[in-house]
Formats: structure tokens, sequence, C-alpha cells
């Protein structure tokens, strides 16, 4: 089996659909179209159900799409870090999620930057969940993930520091001058019903809060009185002044980690970490 021909079928398996997989790959179709017939040939399989109208993966196939997923970003990361060991003065790239970890982060940057041979250190600010895909297919190094929200599977972590959570809500409204709060009180609200957040797979839970995807984007809508949200006390220093933080006594404190893919042997990596479990 060869990568080319993975490339191909975890396009369509993801599409569903040849003429939009083929666009994708920016090939003609019915090379795509051969090498998957070919594919399958070889593997003895059907990997994949065609009719008129639609395309569906068969068992057969949505393994090999799992297991292509996983190895076509193993071919990305050694890619990558093959290049990367070629730098005269290597580079690494820290994914945290957009707006989070702020004072840890400089505080870290700050400290790393002091090391002897330090690496230069380009940030990734992504979106929830998007930590670990980056860290697996190489386009990140690192990552600052923030427990039990975001997923540790399959990599390898440090722990840092844990901490409490608030609420955050319009300045204006009556409970945003409490001392504290609890997680009921504040789901309760009915005119500020929670922010949700998209998935591992992009979509989003039921329910009738805001469909969020980024900080700015939530506190913009909390500040409209359209939602409301619980999360970690980090994320509410420093919030615009139409917005406040109220502390939720029994909500589940979080637990900040660095993490990486196991198989790293980044000496950068290792030092980075090192400084992050100092602080």
């Amino acid at each position: 089996m060869e990568i080319r021909e993975l490339r191909y079928f975890v396009a369509i398996a993801e599409e569903l659909h040849f003429g939009k997989a083929a666009r994708r790959l920016e090939i003609a179709q019915p090379p795509l179209s051969r090498t998957i017939a070919r594919l399958e040939r070889q593997l003895g399989v059907t990997l994949l159900e065609r009719t008129s109208r639609k395309v569906t993966l068969t068992e057969a196939g949505a393994v090999l799409l799992s297991e292509g997923r996983a190895i076509l970003s193993a071919v990305a990361a050694a890619e990558r870090r093959t290049q990367q060991a070629a730098q005269r003065r290597p580079r690494l790239v820290l994914a945290v999620k957009s707006g989070t970890a702020g004072e840890l982060l400089a505080k870290l940057l700050d400290a790393y930057r002091t090391e002897p041979g330090a690496a230069t250190v380009d940030l990734l600010l992504c979106e929830a969940h998007q930590h670990q895909k980056l860290l697996q297919d190489g386009q990140a190094d690192v990552a600052l993930l923030h427990l039990p929200f975001d997923s540790t599977l399959g990599l390898d972590t440090e722990t840092l520091y844990t901490e409490g959570q608030v609420a955050i809500l319009p300045s204006s409204h009556p409970l945003a001058g409490r001392s504290q709060i609890r997680v009921a009180e504040v789901t309760a609200i009915p005119e500020l019903p929670m922010a949700r957040w998209p998935g591992p797979g992009g979509s989003y839970p039921e329910g009738p809060g805001a469909e969020v995807r980024n900080l700015t984007q939530l506190f913009q809508l909390i500040a409209l009185g359209r939602t409301t949200v619980i999360m970690p006390e980090s994320a509410g220093t420093d919030l615009r002044r139409d917005l406040a933080a109220v502390p939720v006594l029994d909500a589940p404190p979080v637990t900040t980690v660095i993490a990486w893919p196991p198989h790293s042997r980044l000496r950068a990596v290792a030092d980075l970490i090192r400084v992050a479990t100092r602080l």
C-alpha cells in the first residue's frame, strides 16, 4: 500500500463523494476511481459501497480510515521534524487554546527564553479540541491542555496547576455582584442559557445556548446578554468592563497540563517541559 493511495482513500472516506475528493486532492476523478478500485483489489476487501446517489464506508473501510489517518499524521510529523532537525536554531510550535493560560504562558515563554540554546517558540492559537490532532500530525510539538475539557488520549503529559472555575456574566446582571455562586444558580438563569462548544467531531450538543468557537465570540455574546459560561478562573482575568467573573463554589476544578507526543525526541521539547514544571 502506497502513501498516495492512503491519501486518496482518506479524502474519499471523509468527503463520501468522489467529485469533492478529487477537487480536494486537485486531481481528475477517473484516476482517483481507478486508484481506489486497485486498492480494493490489493486488499481483497470492499472499502466503499457506491450507488448512483451516495458513497458509504464499509466496516473494512472504517478501519482503514482510522488507520490511514494515523499513518498520514505520522508521515506529516516525520517530514516536519526531519526538516526541523536540519535547522541551525531549532523551532518549537506550542499549541494553546485562544484566550487561555495567559499568565502561565507569559511566564513560561519568559523563563524558557533564558535557557541556554533555547529554541524559537512559535505560538499556534487554536480552537477547542484541536490540540490532539495538531500534536499527532506534527503541526505542533507541545500543547497546553485543560482537564477535564481536553482529551490527552495517546499523549504524554505533566501536570502544571489546578484552579477553580468562575461564571462569566454581564456586569449589569443581578448575580454579577455576588462574591460566589453555585452551578445550579448559573444554569437556572433563563435569559442566559449556557454556551455550547463544539465536540471533537465539530458538532454542537443540543441546547438553547449560543454556539461558540472562541473566547472573543463568547465574551461578545455574554456582554449582549445572550449566553453565559462556567470556565477556569484564569480565563476570567483582565475581562472587558461589561463582564464580571463570579467564583462558582461547586464547579469541578480544572487542571492545566503540558502535553506532547510520546515519540517526541526533541531536546527543545524536553527543556520546555522542564521549565514549565519548574514554574
